[in-house]
């Protein structure tokens, strides 16, 4: 009857490799196996637990026996070799008592630094007891088998021999696997990476202020008569942060800086007041290049105020020609009228049927400027 173990392993190690010791029980504890091989052999999932290792499990006095007990439990003893467990007498102790149990054929040797069979104490790996107790030729898994390019993939391989020792079966057998597993693993990190690269990118990106130019494009049709667009003062409100610029002529732009990113495409209160063009008051989607329709004030040049007046006096009945528009002055000598766009100027020529001593009528202008009678 095959005889029953607590602990699938004991890991022998000097103090010196600890950091080693525990790598090698976590990748065994957690190695999965392929499904098929566990339904062949009614394994686990992870077969290859528990694991003893000493710091971890050991409880403070009787070192000894306790030790002595603990391999008695484990099936298998895993040796960490290097130069300094090769030193260690606990080491050396741990391998002759199982070996002492009729289980040489369950000792493994996993290499992680040092020569085997060097000769030379400052790089030999193997403990001397080994030769002492007559083991056979020692098959050790290796970290630094030169198999591959990447030292990583050589320590996978590593393992993956101590598993296939362990369990007893073909190293191909689970190697072509682990493989494929880490080359799936490779990838999906590397995919992760991409993402994470992509959110930090997109995250710097938002992160990154952008310019804002606004143009203005005259809306109006006039002809041509009016005085251009100059002075306009453009002003842009972004949460309750307002920047103003003033911008010199219609062929030019205004530049608004240092806008965060967060807020392209976001809405923006834009405003225009400029001289003789009715003011813009507007929302829109904020973009680096913006363009705002202004359109001319009507009234500005179109809505014609004046008095006639003669010897300081204002004269009501006049009949005159402003800009080819008959009028006729009214109660306290007042005329009024409204020209279209298409029609308007910046001074208009006036004619009356009694002689006049001013012919020209500026705008803009209102009911204190006068046309003067002879």
């Amino acid at each position: 009857m095959e005889q029953e173990f607590k602990y699938y392993a004991f890991i022998s190690y000097s103090s010196k490799d600890t950091a080693w010791g525990r790598r090698v029980q976590r990748k065994l504890e957690g190695y999965r196996m392929p499904a098929t091989l566990c339904r062949q052999r009614g394994w686990k999932r992870r077969p290859i637990s528990p694991i003893f290792f000493a710091p971890t499990d050991i409880q403070p006095g009787g070192l000894d026996n306790e030790l002595q007990q603990r391999l008695r439990a484990s099936r298998n003893l895993i040796v960490i070799c290097s130069p300094r467990s090769a030193r260690s007498d606990w080491v050396g102790q741990e391998i002759e008592y199982f070996h002492g149990l009729g289980r040489a054929d369950s000792v493994h040797f996993f290499i992680v630094d040092g020569v085997p069979h060097s000769g030379d104490p400052a790089t030999e790996c193997f403990h001397p007891v080994l030769e002492q107790l007559g083991m056979p030729e020692i098959l050790a898994a290796n970290i630094h088998e030169h198999n591959y390019r990447w030292p990583w993939l050589n320590r996978e391989r590593a393992y993956v021999q101590l598993i296939s020792k362990l369990l007893g079966v073909e190293f191909d057998a689970i190697w072509r696997r682990h493989r494929r597993r880490l080359v799936q693993k490779l990838i999906g990190l590397g995919v992760a990476l991409l993402v994470v690269l992509a959110a930090v990118w997109a995250a710097w990106h938002a992160s990154q202020p952008f310019e804002a130019q606004v143009t203005l494009a005259e809306a109006t049709a006039h002809n041509g008569h009016l005085p251009p667009l100059r002075d306009a003062v453009v002003t842009i409100t972004l949460d309750n942060e307002t920047k103003a610029d003033t911008l010199a002529g219609i062929d030019g732009r205004v530049t608004f800086a240092n806008i965060p990113r967060r807020l392209l495409g976001k809405p923006a209160r834009l405003t225009v007041a400029c001289r003789d063009f009715v003011t813009v008051d507007t929302t829109v989607a904020l973009g680096r290049d913006i363009t705002l329709n202004v359109n001319r004030d009507p009234a500005t040049y179109g809505h014609l105020r004046f008095a006639v007046w003669r010897d300081g006096h204002p004269v009501a009945g006049v009949r005159l020609t402003v800009g080819g528009r008959q009028v006729t002055s009214g109660a306290g000598g007042l005329v009024e009228l409204n020209i279209s766009l298409a029609g308007q100027r910046t001074a208009y020529p006036v004619v009356a049927d009694v002689p006049l001593l001013d012919d020209t009528l500026h705008a803009p202008c209102g009911q204190d400027d006068i046309i003067r009678l002879r």
